[in-house]
């Protein structure tokens, strides 16, 4: 009987992607130097069967994933490695996957047997043309559920990773490494030895686009920025968010979802430059050991943002402090920007799992700091929500613009670690799925209910299509004609 995954296994093709498994499995019997003939041996399988797994066929069952590891002298973690095992396997498992997409297959072309005689300048010349190819047809206007979707999707990873990239803190740490970082805050002299480095240019000008943020000249490397901080991006951030993406080599994003994870990544590069892993776990290892954690001390050790620092917390809490949190910004009104958990809070979301442009309930830190005596003092409280109580900071961090507030909060049980913990201020929600503060009381509504036509400030970008640039919202004719001027 053949022993492939049954209902009951877990859901292998969820979790692995068959394809790569396939890919591995073929390397590491090469370098054993076995035929499939005498790896079946070995495993009791008929080549045939083994045959199927290599080319992404089959799911294997874990006991047969066992068996297998065994015979090629390595562990089921190595076999179930999502990384290819090289440059070439990772070029035929992108040509699979390519081949499979719709808009490929609309082409009406011959599918391409991707064997070991195809050479390698073949399988990336033929990569090439499809990236240009799904690059053209998803260049159409991105929906606001399509965005919403992305978001969702991102939030997902970023909580399957507890929010740490160890690819992105070691290249930080390198750059960090190249300019002779020893500890505490960033120099100016050092973020711009990180450009040199990177063989680029600085030009600060004030008549920038007002679509960006900067504008990189990648024929003449330069980099262009203005020397005012741009709402809560210093120039200094907005530098570094620039350089990361050309140290992380990204290229012209996809879409809206690869847009949208490559502005994530260089963020999170920026964070990792100015709040280094290397100095900051000490920190926070030793402000656990004493209970007496806090965001506001990191921001003014490494004299980033209060929002850097809180971000850059949860980066390294589930990490190397073992605990869960979450992270939120909210304008005063309580519609969430930007937010992130691994600690169970349950955000209020849209159909597609977004919670991007929801409101958040009144009663959470978020929204009660705007209503303190001090709203740019930090503010605690422990708030009941449905299954469990958290414990929050918040914070608003004050700027040109609107105010948003800033919070990260973790369960009860850990609060325990964190400067504040002993705050009075306490709430009740039943948020986002129970009977709260959504709806007006109920003898208010008997009175108003009808009677009130109000007239609402209407957020235009809502209902808009997102522009469909290469860049999102970036008008490319003003960056182009800049740059033109820029020549001299």
């Amino acid at each position: 009987m053949t022993e492939f995954a049954s209902e009951e296994d877990r859901n292998f093709s969820t979790e692995h992607d068959l394809l790569v498994f396939g890919q591995r499995l073929r390397h590491l019997r090469r370098a054993a130097g076995l035929t499939l003939v005498e790896l079946g041996e070995r495993v009791g399988r008929a080549p045939s069967q083994l045959s199927l797994l290599e080319n992404g066929h089959r799911e294997p069952k874990l006991s047969l994933l066992r068996g297998l590891a065994d015979a090629l002298g390595t562990s089921v973690d190595e076999l179930l490695s999502k990384k290819p095992p090289n440059r070439r396997a990772e070029l035929e498992i992108a040509v699979e996957k390519a081949q499979l997409d719709p808009i490929y297959q609309r082409l009406g072309v011959p599918p391409l047997k991707v064997g070991k005689r195809v050479p390698t300048e073949a399988l990336e010349h033929v990569l090439a043309l499809y990236e240009e190819l799904r690059r053209r047809e998803t260049k159409q206007v991105a929906t606001p559920e399509e965005a919403r979707k992305a978001n969702a999707e991102l939030r997902r990873m970023m909580r399957e990773h507890g929010n740490y990239f160890p690819e992105i803190e070691k290249a930080a740490a390198g750059i960090l490494d190249k300019v002779g970082y020893h500890g505490g805050p960033l120099s100016e002299g050092q973020i711009q030895a990180i450009a040199t480095h990177l063989g680029f240019g600085l030009r600060f000008v004030t008549d920038l686009p007002r679509s960006v943020r900067s504008v990189t000249d990648l024929k003449n490397r330069r980099i262009f920025l203005r020397r005012e901080s741009l709402g809560m991006h210093s120039p200094r951030t907005i530098l570094l968010q620039t350089l990361g993406h050309l140290t992380l080599g990204h290229s012209q994003p996809r879409d809206f979802a690869d847009f949208l994870r490559q502005r994530v990544e260089a963020n999170y590069f920026a964070a990792a430059v100015l709040v280094p892993e290397q100095t900051a776990v000490p920190f926070l290892q030793d402000a656990k050991a004493e209970r007496d954690l806090a965001v506001e001390d990191m921001r003014d050790v490494f004299s980033v943002s209060y929002e850097m620092a809180a971000h850059r917390f949860t980066n390294l809490a589930t990490q190397y402090l073992d605990l869960v949190c979450h992270f939120v910004r909210n304008d005063e009104t309580g519609i969430i920007y930007k937010a992130y958990e691994n600690d169970g809070l349950v955000f209020p979301s849209d159909a597609t799992g977004a919670i991007e442009g929801q409101r958040m309930c009144r009663y959470w830190s978020g929204r009660q700091v705007f209503a303190s005596q001090d709203r740019y003092s930090t503010y605690y409280q422990y708030t009941d929500k449905p299954g469990a109580t958290h414990w929050c900071v918040a914070h608003v961090d004050p700027s040109r613009g609107r105010d948003f507030a800033i919070t990260l909060g973790v369960p009860y049980a850990e609060s325990r670690w964190f400067r504040g913990r002993d705050t009075n201020n306490h709430s009740k929600s039943k948020c986002p799925n129970g009977e709260c503060c959504q709806r007006p009381p109920a003898e208010l509504a008997s009175r108003w209910e009808g009677m009130v036509w109000p007239s609402a400030r209407a957020h235009s970008h809502v209902l808009a299509a997102l522009p469909a640039d290469t860049f999102p919202g970036v008008d490319e004719a003003d960056v182009y004609a800049f740059v033109e001027a820029h020549q001299s």
